[in-house]
């Protein structure tokens, strides 16, 4: 029985208030509505144009700041520090380069609503957009500059000011929605282990709170601690009764011919559907299409960085990495202080992993457990909480005093900053495994091999040790389909909360 014909069944029993009969047709939302049903729709189109108006005005002010910072500056550089000379400059420029960044953002869906709206990669990208498309126009129209520090100056103030009083505006709009009680009404769909896992990702961790309703499980009830909402027959009734606002298919082999029904049923009730993507929806991403073909083929071009971009990526890895080992001497020093002083043993451990295609290379860390901790692992698999091919022990009888405060906040990891420099691993990447968890791979996990293992990755700023090892594999693989210097970036700020909350690091 379909969704459709289960939905046509007139209703038995006593149904909630809010509930829709289902023994007539349900009105499909998509038509157009009559005037005496458009208060709601208003209510929603408000909140759309306050949430667009006011990131467009943070954006203007963002915009004048970063030009009038940059050119203030500049000027004091040159000691001609003039206030009103600074904000003449400033208002040559400001008309164009906000309409320039305003196209670019809503070209990035910046004004989208808070669930699909980019953070710091996507306000980067689109600013360094709009910077060259600025610099083009300016060049073209025969302007001549002594330097193009306004244009770098800008974009550099302009990320600072508008990242910071977008995510300022997150924090309120959130904790307005919060306290008026709005939270988004999820429902989840699929099969037992990844509804678990789903459900574990929202709680949390979402730009509006989930209140995840249930699921409707293709597969035997599991138990997972959320509300079982019977069968997928029943998504009609569902609906209805629990007031859903979304509903999240989380099985990357749902039935497609279930999933057409399920998200036409949806849409005429104006319920939204996601989608968990599965490893091949996010491999068709780098998919080219090949003409000529009596099918219609995609080739999937291999994911490894060559040509401007592993120029780029080499360059911004050489760059950050000396930067930081220079600054954080001083905490280096104090770490291998406590180290020796703690417990015998070597200051350094070289773990062989393996690296690009898997050659083995050694990777750097601060010693965490005291020595002859590798022969006693194979008597501790029994207490492995992990899945997949990776071993981790919440407390790791192995663990020396400071190595445990070092694995806490990933200080033990700091050492990989050498290796960065001697080019056998970058900031940002697939994390190299010990060879223990890489000789438990399946293959098709082995394509995060094509390209130089990282120090930090999704995997850090996605929930460390508490997602499930294929999901961990597939956030490799979105990795590497997106790059961009934007994105490692993103990552590596997002790398800084992450490691200081601690969660799911052990």
């Amino acid at each position: 029985m379909t969704i459709q014909q289960r939905e046509a069944i007139p209703e038995t029993s006593g149904a909630p208030e809010n509930s829709e009969p289902l023994d007539r047709p349900v009105r499909d939302v998509r038509r157009k509505r009559p005037p005496a049903f458009s208060f709601l729709v208003r209510l929603e189109t408000m909140r759309k144009i306050a949430r667009v108006l006011s990131l467009l005005a943070l954006d203007y002010v963002g915009v004048v700041g970063a030009l009038y910072t940059a050119l203030m500056l500049k000027l004091a550089v040159q000691d001609d520090f003039n206030l009103s000379v600074g904000w003449d400059e400033t208002r040559q420029w400001i008309a164009f380069a906000y309409l320039v960044t305003v196209l670019m953002f809503a070209r990035a869906d910046l004004y989208a609503d808070r669930p699909r709206r980019p953070g710091l990669g996507g306000i980067a990208s689109a600013l360094f957009q709009a910077t060259i498309v600025a610099l083009v126009f300016a060049l073209a129209n025969g302007e001549r500059f002594s330097s193009y520090y306004i244009f770098y100056g800008s974009l550099f103030f302009g990320i600072v000011y508008i990242t910071t009083l977008r995510y300022l505006h997150l924090r309120i709009t959130g904790w307005m929605l919060e306290q008026a009680g709005y939270r988004r009404r999820a429902l989840l769909v699929g099969s037992g282990k990844h509804i678990e896992a789903v459900a574990h990702a929202l709680s949390g961790r979402a730009r509006t709170p989930v209140d995840v309703v249930g699921y409707i499980s293709l597969t035997p009830r599991p138990q997972n601690g959320l509300r079982s909402l019977g069968e997928l027959e029943q998504l009609p009734e569902v609906l209805g009764q629990e007031r859903v606002q979304e509903v999240i298919i989380a099985d990357p082999d749902f039935p497609q011919e279930r999933a057409v029904e399920l998200v036409d049923l949806c849409h005429r009730r104006g319920v939204t559907v996601h989608v968990a993507p599965s490893t091949m929806e996010i491999l068709i991403q780098r998919a080219e299409f090949v003409p000529g073909e009596s099918v219609p083929l995609f080739t999937l071009r291999p994911p490894v960085f060559e040509g401007i971009d592993y120029a780029l990526k080499r360059g911004f890895d050489l760059v950050v990495s000396t930067v930081t080992l220079t600054i954080l001497s001083p905490l280096l020093l104090v770490i291998a202080i406590a180290i020796k002083a703690s417990s015998r043993g070597p200051l350094i451990y070289r773990s062989i992993r393996p690296g690009i295609a898997g050659k083995p290379f050694e990777c750097f860390k601060f010693r965490t457990m005291r020595e002859h901790a590798d022969q006693i692992q194979a008597n501790l698999e029994p207490l492995n909480e992990l899945s997949g091919a990776l071993f981790k022990i919440r407390d790791d009888p192995r663990l020396t005093p400071v190595g445990g405060i070092l694995r806490r906040f990933s200080l033990d990891e700091l050492p990989q900053l050498v290796n960065v420099v001697r080019g056998e691993m970058s900031l940002v990447g697939p994390r190299p495994l010990p060879m223990r968890d890489f000789e438990r791979l399946e293959e098709w996990h082995k394509k995060r091999y094509l390209v130089l293992p990282g120090i930090t990755g999704l995997w850090q700023v996605s929930g460390r040790a508490e997602l499930d090892f294929d999901d961990l594999v597939r956030l490799d693989f979105l990795y590497l389909e997106r790059w961009s210097v934007f994105l490692d970036l993103s990552i590596l700020l997002k790398t800084i909360p992450a490691v200081f909350s601690r969660r799911g690091a052990f």
